[in-house]
């Protein structure tokens, strides 16, 4: 064994430079519902650090965020703060502070279509700045927010480090801002609705903090609903309900399902994902022949797709087959976040889509309209890259679940069994193919949750997709269910 020996710095050169804690504080108004509301802006970076019992206390990553508060707030300790974040994993904060909660909003066309450059901000009617202080947060390696000179980013990019990074940024604002006795909220979005789950556990065994509620937008929970592995039926069954939407929105289903209203033929998908087709795949090579036909039938009745495809598919269509095949004749593809939405590839004749299209649509307006907006009207200066959406998701680490899927359900089952006035609300967009809704409604309905805890669930549909915010039918719709429920879950 070698021995160990303290390195010095070489002489005449300095240790990287810690950065500093920055800061811009602005002030700004909005209205919301007829009422002219006075807010401050924070945005700025934190520090996290870590105690050793070699090196004390030693900073390990600056984490950016925007915080807005109300300033006509007699007792702050009463106001309910909502910490936010996105997923990916990879993604910054971005969407949903101008998509649906911060008090400015990205303009797209009203069902959240293309609008060309140049791209701007308006003020959003239906910010939740009403009703609750928010806090954006850009985990190591998104934003703004970097590992400190010296450390390693990967060392935050697993499920567990990701939860305890963002957790102790979460008790660290809490305490400088005195919100330790405020109505507490959690909301995220897509791999953000894994952290909230994650997070619902740790802030509570690790901190004592304690929730009144968490807001999942496009939830996944369980991966083993979302992974189309060999051998693992489920996704087939619990995307089928998304694929009949999409088919359904884009004029693919047979006449008599056409003329139903959405609602109506997704009952009978559904019905019949649960009954025939899950008894169909658990059946295997046993399926028998005249029994197998009329499987094929209806998957090609409810997906738009022909049943020769369907049978070349062995029953099962994977989702990056079913956005390049069902417009194949069009030569177009649909979305994956939002199947509302159609792309053009450079021909027709592939196994999977070049890009996703409904990504492209707000790709553009995001980035640009945030990095004007948090210089020139936040104040905060940076020549670093804000990396709005970068790709942690292939390297994520989830080597503690190896030979298994992660399954953070749990940890909210146990988090609501030991906290049962914590309020779970759940939105889901029926043109999501990134988390379905079925999948999701799946997830909760095999939480083993305690009949007594039932009603802490609020699940809710809209139309249109994983960002279902970007359709402003759908925006208005989620402002006032997420309105009530903040009100519902704050005790009076």
């Amino acid at each position: 064994m070698s021995e160990k020996k303290d390195v010095k710095p070489e002489e005449g050169k300095r240790a990287p430079a810690i950065p500093e804690e920055t800061v811009s504080t602005t002030h700004h108004t909005v209205m919301i519902d007829g009422e002219v509301i006075a807010y401050t802006v924070t945005a700025g970076t934190l520090l996290l650090q870590e105690e050793s019992d070699e090196k004390g206390v030693q900073p390990k990553a600056s984490v950016f965020y925007v915080a807005y508060t109300r300033d006509d707030v007699v007792a702050v300790s009463d106001r309910p703060i909502t910490f936010s974040f996105n997923g990916g994993p990879g993604s910054s904060s971005v969407w949903m502070h101008l998509g649906v909660l911060g008090p400015r909003r990205v303009q797209l066309a009203e069902d959240g279509g293309p609008v060309p450059p140049p791209y701007k901000l308006v003020n959003n009617e239906y910010s939740l700045l009403d009703k609750t202080d928010l806090v954006f947060i850009d985990p190591v390696s998104t934003g703004y927010s970097r590992p400190v000179p010296g450390e390693e980013a990967r060392q935050f990019h697993s499920l567990e480090t990701d939860i305890e990074s963002v957790g102790e940024f979460i008790r660290l604002y809490t305490t400088r801002n005195m919100r330790w006795t405020s109505p507490k909220f959690l909301i995220g979005e897509s791999y953000g609705t894994t952290r909230a789950a994650g997070l619902s556990g740790f802030l509570q065994q690790r901190h004592g903090i304690y929730l009144n509620g968490i807001m999942l937008i496009s939830t996944i929970l369980n991966f083993q609903s979302a992974r189309f592995d060999t051998g693992n039926d489920l996704p087939y069954v619990l995307f089928l309900p998304t694929y009949a939407a999409t088919a359904w929105y884009h004029q693919r289903l047979p006449g008599d399902l056409q003329a139903q209203p959405l609602q109506e033929v997704l009952a009978e998908v559904e019905q019949f994902a649960r009954a025939e087709y899950t008894l169909a795949l658990m059946r295997g090579a046993r399926l028998p022949k005249d029994e197998r036909a009329a499987i094929v039938r209806f998957l090609a009745r409810y997906t738009g797709l022909s049943e020769s495809y369907i049978e070349r598919t062995n029953l099962r269509v994977e989702i990056l087959r079913f956005v390049k095949e069902l417009l194949r004749d069009d030569h177009r593809t649909v979305g994956r976040l939002d199947t509302r939405f159609t792309g053009i590839d450079r021909d027709a004749a592939g196994e999977r889509f070049e890009f996703d299209p409904s990504y492209a649509i707000i790709q553009g307006p995001y980035t640009a309209t945030f990095n004007d907006y948090v210089r020139r009207d936040l104040g905060f200066e940076s020549d670093v890259p804000y990396e709005i959406l970068t790709n942690l998701y292939t390297r994520w680490d989830y080597s503690k679940h190896q030979n298994q899927y992660v399954n953070v359900a749990e940890t909210l089952r146990s988090a609501l069994c030991q906290n049962p006035f914590l309020k779970v609300f759940v939105a889901n967009g029926y043109y999501d193919l990134a988390t379905p809704y079925f999948a999701t409604d799946y997830t909760f309905n095999h939480l083993d949750l305690d009949p007594s805890l039932h009603d802490n669930i609020s699940m809710v549909f809209y139309e249109a997709g994983h960002m279902m915010y970007v359709h402003l039918p759908s925006l208005a719709k989620l402002k006032a269910d997420l309105a009530a429920f903040i009100n519902a879950a704050v005790p009076a």
